[in-house]
């Protein structure tokens, strides 16, 4: 069996390369993408928070509108959305802090809001009354058409790139907040790709961040989580990842021989899937002449090598 040196070099690393990433399922999310692109994604996380709010799993629902919360280039008819259904959830839940935070995030972009008369008095009284307390203190918060937009918070964060099963992962992320608006950091995980996430409050030393996936959630075939940074009120202002695009740390099993699992839309990429990136590049080429026992060709053609791939207990290799 015959292949280039090079298609089989480009092939191979591409395959690996890879593997060894973990990264969330928007591994490219800090990549610039067109605004009508940004402006589906924010509305398909808001008709999702919706459905998850009617179907009563409220937790599930702020997780997800969180993360629409501070997604870049909302307008400002989801922003208000999002605040909205925020407040929803968290009246429900009885979280007065964060439900009032979410009024008056929404009464700071239209003083004039109301909530349609169909809702619940339940809530309809609730917004009636942050209504009023924010008026009487002046409208604090209240943006205007002149007014300069806040400098950004940002958070950098590297994901590791496997994890041990049943051992404890710690991580770390920086910072960068001018105004200081970040007063807690939550960490975000689960075992797996379904499911609610638990949650864990993240050491906050100045700009430092540090928090650590406990080994009983560490199984595989991978561990999703994400970071994120709220305000005073209990509302998110920035994120590393969020409900809805998680980072992924493979786990493998450590059984099965040598496995590198990564997901990639929900699969596992391993050996075998190498050796089928090798075949799809067409780095495999017919020869009438026959190698046993993986010995090298003793009359290999120009400008071509022999590849040996070897998948068993001990793992895999490939030689060229």
């Amino acid at each position: 069996m015959r292949v280039s040196r090079r298609t089989a070099s480009f092939a191979l690393v591409a395959a690996l390369h890879g593997v060894s990433l973990s990264v969330p399922r928007s591994a490219f999310a800090d990549a610039p993408k067109p605004s009508g692109v940004v402006a589906r994604q924010g509305a398909d996380l808001i008709a999702r928070g919706q459905t998850l709010f009617d179907d009563q799993q409220y937790e599930e629902s702020i997780q997800t509108l969180s993360g629409a919360l501070v997604r870049p280039n909302n307008t400002k008819a989801q922003k208000l959305e999002i605040y909205r259904l925020l407040a929803l959830n968290y009246i429900t839940l009885s979280h007065k802090e964060e439900a009032e935070a979410s009024v008056r995030g929404l009464l700071s972009l239209d003083p004039t809001y109301e909530l349609p008369a169909r809702e619940s008095p339940r809530f309809r009284d609730f917004f009636a009354s942050v209504k009023k307390r924010w008026e009487t203190e002046g409208r604090p918060g209240l943006v205007t058409e002149t007014e300069a937009p806040a400098p950004p918070v940002t958070m950098k964060h590297s994901s590791p790139s496997e994890a041990k099963k049943e051992t404890q992962i710690d991580l770390t992320a920086t910072l960068s907040d001018p105004r200081g608006r970040v007063k807690e950091v939550r960490l975000y995980y689960r075992t797996g790709s379904n499911g609610k996430f638990e949650e864990s409050v993240a050491t906050l030393d100045g700009p430092h961040v540090s928090a650590s996936i406990p080994p009983s959630a560490v199984k595989g075939p991978v561990v999703e989580y994400y970071l994120q940074g709220t305000d005073a009120g209990g509302l998110p202002v920035v994120s590393r990842g969020d409900a809805s695009a998680p980072f992924r740390i493979p786990v493998p099993d450590g059984a099965a021989g040598w496995v590198l699992p990564v997901a990639i839309g929900g699969s596992v990429l391993g050996a075998a899937a190498i050796f089928g990136v090798l075949a799809a590049a067409g780095a495999f080429k017919s020869s009438n002449t026959t190698i046993e026992n993986h010995q090298p060709n003793p009359n290999p053609t120009p400008g071509s090598s022999t590849v040996t791939v070897n998948v068993g207990s001990h793992g895999f290799g490939a030689i060229w």
